[in-house]
Parts: C-alpha cells; structure tokens; sequence
C-alpha cells in the first residue's frame, strides 16, 4: 500500500502507529502539522503547519522556554481561532501533496487539526481518521467553526479508529456514518510489553527516594486534567501515609506546578522531573506503586495502558473512557477528580491496600495481552484499512 498520514511527526503516538507499517514494508508518507525530526524509512516528509503549529520546536516536551513553548503560552482559544483561519491555505498545499503521493489511503491520526486538514481529500482516495482523547467530548464544542469542522470532517471520514468505544457513539453524533468501518484500539497502535523488560536504572531511577512512590506521568493538560486538585491532596495523604513521595515527570519547568508545591509546603515529598525518555517512564512505573491521572476529559490515555502493563495500580478520574478498563475496586479506582479529598481518599486505600494492588497487577497483566498488545492491535489495524479502501471503492460506493 502507498499510505499517507497526517498526524504531528513529533508525537510519539503517531509514530508508535505509523512504525507499523514502515516495518511492514509499506510505502509511508507523512504530512507532520509540526516541524519534526526525520523518520527513517518513509518515502516522504511534509510539513504543512495549521494553527500556528510552525513555531513550535521539532521534538515535544522541549520547548516549554525557547520559541516553541509560544504556542503553550497562547493558549487552546487562540489556537481555537487560528485553526480555522489557517485551514483553507494549508489544505490547498495538502491537496498538491495528494496529488504528488496519490497515495491508497490517507489517514489523519486526529481530528484537531489533522482530520480538518484532511477533510478536502479528493472523493476517489479513502480516508480515515482518529479520534483521540478530548477531540469530540472537549475540544468540538468550543467554536461554531470547530463544530462545523468536525461534523465535515467526520461526514467524509471512510472508516474511523478511536482509543475509546466511546468516542465511536458519539462521531455517529456529529456526524459519521453508521455501517463504515471502525476500529477500537490504543492510539498508538498497542503496548510492546517486550519493551518494557530488562530496563536499566537512569540516574533518576537509581535515587529514587525509599518508600511508597506515586506517578503522574500527564504534565499540564488545561480544560481535561486537574493537575491542581491532584496538588491538593496531596497533603491530605501525606496527613495519613508519610512515606510515600510523588514523582511528576514533565512538571519541572511548569511555574504553575512548582506554585503549588510551594504554597502547599509539599517540596520534600513531590519531585518535578523533566520530560523523560520513554525507557525511563515504563521503569519509574515499575517502581512506583500508584498511577494517578485526575482527567475530566478524556480518551485512554497510553499512559495508563503503560502503566497497567507495567504493574502500577492505577488512580484515574471517574468518567466513561475510564470505565472501558478500570472496574472500580478491583484493578483500579475511578474517582471524582474534582474533589481534592475524594482523591486523596483513593490514593490512601490503594497505598494502604497491597493485596489489592497485587490482585489488579495481573488482572492488568491480562487486559493488557487481551485488549492492548500491539501485534494484536495492529492485525486488527491492517484489516480495517482493507475494509476502508475496500469500502471506498466498491462499486456504488457513495461519494464524499
């Protein structure tokens, strides 16, 4: 197949997906919405920014003080704004790479910007498009012009893959069509639980404080992640489970974080460290005994299938995307993420709980072979582009 993707060629979720098919031997094109590295093994790399996408830096989680963290200081309502402006120049230079690639099948891995960007694809090539996290349930709504983008994009989607059975319900909604293809697996494709084995110590990893750690691996998140709430309660477990510390990788340079470290007193049971390779995530989460995400939007996080992969009991916040794999109780807690106390409830039982801990280690361990493994995901993946492409072109096939 001759594949072209739109997607951010930084974003270790797209190229986790698009690894596939450059192992595959497939002929691999991208158009990356952001300045990125090159890729070893594809036929082509664009780079068509939308929505001031052009100033940010080639590589994500770097940029927070140079020129590229501009795009963090404006803020998702600018970018709300600029998007839409910026779409009809850019998609006429996605139309002319189109034209260069004609590819099989073209695939935007994400509705904001990259469906959008894709939604002018011509009628007789197949696209199909990703939904991940926060893409219907957060950012659709926030403009007219981000709905009516949407509900375009998804109306001339051929055959849609999202992280969360949730989200396929709700495209129907805005827009896409009941009876095309759809696919439900992680958004980067699956965990190679391979990977994960066998890892070295950092140096990080090596002074790790003795102890009961907890992870919250997500950085800053504004409109899904209530980072401020997690600081909360922080002091309300120390109050109650004085051994355990906090690690908080892409916080370091986060003002606001280290804010609320201060103004809580909680410096010396909270470490704000860096963006971090990701080696040295999946080996913190092996140390740690609790995974915490406070979301209030949004899909399934690769984060959380890591860390369920790599042992640790996770702690997430209470909505429908959680469900599809956390049953509360048993490998896992949902709780209300607004509630600073309710939080610092869970991550108290779950510290003080090694026997459930234990028990949701394997139950986690199988739900990850079973639901996340990325050979499993991934055969699941080369059927529906069949069936995509299969479906645009049969005959009778309805236009775009």
């Amino acid at each position: 197949m001759r594949l072209l993707f739109v997607a951010d060629g930084r974003s270790p979720t797209s190229l986790s997906w698009i690894a596939h098919w450059l192992a595959s031997g497939e002929e691999v094109h991208l158009v990356s919405t952001y300045p990125c590295e090159p890729i070893p093994g594809l036929a082509s790399l664009t780079v068509v920014p939308v929505a001031g996408s052009g100033m940010a830096g080639p590589a994500r989680g770097r940029s927070a003080r140079g020129v590229g963290g501009w795009l963090r200081r404006i803020g998702r309502p600018l970018r709300y704004l600029l998007g839409p402006v910026s779409l009809p120049q850019q998609q006429r230079k996605f139309l002319a790479r189109v034209r260069s690639v004609q590819p099989d099948l073209v695939h935007a891995l994400r509705i904001p910007f990259e469906g959008m960007l894709a939604s002018v694809t011509p009628a007789a090539i197949p696209l199909a498009v990703s939904i991940w996290g926060n893409d219907l349930t957060l950012h659709a709504g926030r403009s007219p012009w981000l709905a009516g983008l949407t509900r375009r994009t998804l109306r001339r989607a051929d055959g849609l893959h999202a992280d969360a059975g949730r989200d396929i319900r709700l495209a129907e909604k805005w827009g896409f069509q009941p009876g095309k293809p759809s696919l439900v697996v992680p958004g980067a494709g699956g965990i190679r639980t391979e990977a994960m084995q066998d890892l070295p110590d950092t140096d990080r990893i090596a002074t790790l404080p003795a102890g009961l750690l907890v992870v919250n691996p997500r950085g800053q998140r504004p409109g899904s992640l209530l980072q401020d709430v997690f600081f909360q309660s922080i002091p309300l477990v120390l109050a109650r489970v004085p051994q355990v510390h906090f690690i908080c990788p892409a916080l370091q340079d986060d003002a606001q974080a280290r804010q609320w470290v201060d103004s809580l007193g909680i410096g010396n049971a909270v470490q704000l460290w860096p963006q971090v390779p990701q080696p040295e995530l999946w080996a913190l989460d092996r140390r740690s005994a609790v995974y915490v995400s406070p979301s209030i939007h949004d899909g399934t996080p690769n984060s959380l299938l890591e860390a369920l992969a790599c042992g640790c009991f996770p702690v997430v916040g209470d909505i429908e995307s959680m469900r599809e794999w956390i049953r509360d109780g048993e490998n896992g807690l949902l709780v209300d993420a607004r509630s600073p106390q309710a939080l610092a409830d869970a991550l108290v039982r779950a510290l003080t709980s090694p026997d459930l801990r234990e028990a949701a280690k394997m139950q986690n361990a199988r739900l990850i072979a079973e639901r996340a493994a990325y050979a499993r995901c991934m055969a699941k993946a080369e059927a529906f582009y069949r069936a995509v492409i299969g479906n645009r072109k049969a005959p009778g096939s309805a236009p775009a």
